[in-house]
């Protein structure tokens, strides 16, 4: 009889539990953690790592949100007002990413990246 498969990866778990921590404490992570870590680690493809990590945020963002709207840390109208936007260009970016090579999204991250963290650290 052959051995069916678990639906559970304890490696691919644990990098959920890693990103998920630090997107709840730092509300960052998702992309900025998970890109890097599905590329160099999981050698998922440039395009897919990309795509799997904003479909791993949406659950990384809902959860983290119920807890601060339970905490009364979330401006709920800034939220509406921020997302409005981030709707369209979320549209706008997930149609770019089809057409851009595996290069040039990694050498883009990567400078989105540095930069992000030249402004946290300044």
């Amino acid at each position: 009889m052959k051995k069916q498969a678990s639906p559970f990866n304890f490696k691919n778990g644990l990098i959920g539990i890693f990103t998920g921590f630090i997107n709840g404490v730092f509300g960052s992570g998702g992309g900025t953690l998970l890109v890097p870590i599905l590329n160099n680690i999981l050698k998922v493809e440039e395009h897919k790592s990309h795509a799997t990590a904003l479909a791993i945020i949406i659950f990384l963002s809902i959860t983290s949100s119920v807890v601060y709207i339970s905490k009364g840390t979330l401006d709920i109208k800034l939220t509406i007002q921020a997302a409005i936007g981030s709707i369209i260009g979320g549209i706008i970016g997930a149609k770019l990413l089809c057409k851009v090579n595996g290069k040039f999204l990694r050498i883009g991250f990567g400078i989105v990246m540095i930069i992000a963290a030249f402004r946290m650290i300044f």
